[in-house]
């Protein structure tokens, strides 16, 4: 994270932009497409072989029967705000090369996805702030368990935008240093860009012994407040409670939980209180938004990835810039990196208005 030069952004904060977004340039069939966090969704897709992956499954199963499945709470909205500086001086209208419905809509980064993919499956996005990419996995699952589809591509994006940064702002939610989850000190998130992405499938016959496995998902909504969460973590407890009965899983199954830990008092009080009524003080857990900052709706995504490396790796990632731990959360965090076997894992994301979803991972050998 570095301090903020985003934009035309004036704000004491830190950001974690990533870098050369700026420079992707999309291919001149799906130009319509262009904006910031389809070009972020661009280089996500271009890692780690996945595009190749999804190749595959598109060979195997028919792109008819791979869906997309994308997280995103902002999409393209940069896009407007750009917009908004172009408007015709007489009329009022936007310009001419503006194209909402590509770009800013929550629809545009699925379309762009399945497009670049060739992928002709059902497509969706999840926009539930920042539970949305961690919800697309329960919208895939379901899919798969209906007999609709073979394949997924599930994942989230979301980028820098002007409205993200002003808007946390004004509800007094921004940390003018690097976030420091679960700190005695902290006070407030450190806002971050992402794009990751998955590619879920049909257990075959024969498992690899690194893949990794979602084992259950869990939904809830305490529509406690537009903004804060429950103040005893009740939607939040429900969630993981219904991932475990999903997995067939005790709070004693789980290895290692990765945090919502936005760095809020009342984000980290809330969850903190959820997390030692269910697994009590001896789990590890940590918030891995010390280093990626708050990545919105593409966090559950994000972690869901940070998860499936931490059983194929074997390594608990310890909690970045938290100094002092917070006494009264009752806690097993980890401010270091700890290796160990890693069997199974649960990740929590949780958005404003109470829209809960925790996802429990897995590994196959």
């Amino acid at each position: 994270m570095l301090p903020c030069t985003f934009d035309t952004v004036d704000l004491p904060t830190f950001t974690a932009e990533v870098p050369g977004v700026d420079a992707v340039r999309l291919p001149l069939h799906l130009a319509r497409f262009d904006c910031r966090n389809n070009r972020l969704a661009l280089l996500g897709l271009r890692q780690d072989g996945f595009s190749e992956a999804v190749a595959a499954a598109a060979q195997k199963y028919g792109a008819q029967r791979v869906g997309v499945f994308i997280g995103t709470s902002t999409s393209g909205i940069l896009q407007t705000e750009l917009a908004y500086r172009r408007l015709d001086p007489a009329s009022g209208a936007f310009p001419a090369d503006f194209a909402y419905a590509s770009t800013h809509n929550t629809f545009s980064v699925a379309d762009f996805t399945r497009h670049y993919l060739g992928l002709s499956g059902p497509a969706a996005v999840v926009s539930s702030a920042c539970s949305s990419s961690a919800k697309v996995f329960a919208s895939a699952r379901r899919m798969l368990a209906a007999g609709l589809i073979d394949a997924a591509v599930v994942g989230g994006v979301d980028s820098l935008c002007l409205t993200t940064l002003y808007g946390f702002n004004s509800l007094g939610l921004i940390s003018t240093r690097p976030c420091r989850p679960f700190d005695a000190g902290r006070d407030g998130i450190s806002i971050g860009e992402a794009a990751a992405f998955a590619l879920l499938e049909r257990l075959p016959e024969q498992l690899d012994k690194n893949a990794v496995l979602l084992l259950g998902v869990g939904e809830s909504s305490d529509a406690h407040h537009m903004s804060s969460p429950h103040p005893d973590g009740l939607g939040a407890r429900l969630a993981m409670q219904a991932a475990l009965k999903m997995a067939g899983l005790g709070p004693n199954d789980i290895d290692y939980i990765n945090l919502h830990g936005t760095a809020t008092p009342s984000n980290d009080a809330a969850e903190a209180k959820a997390v030692s009524a269910l697994f009590g003080a001896n789990t590890p857990c940590s918030s891995t938004k010390g280093a990626t900052g708050h990545t919105l709706g593409a966090a559950g995504g994000l972690e869901a990835v940070v998860c499936a490396l931490a059983l194929q790796h074997g390594l608990l990632p310890g909690g970045l810039n938290t100094q002092q731990l917070d006494p009264a959360l009752h806690l097993n965090y980890l401010r270091e990196n700890r290796e160990q076997a890693v069997s199974r894992v649960l990740s929590n994301s949780f958005g404003f208005g109470g829209t809960n979803c925790s996802l429990v991972f897995g590994r196959a050998g």
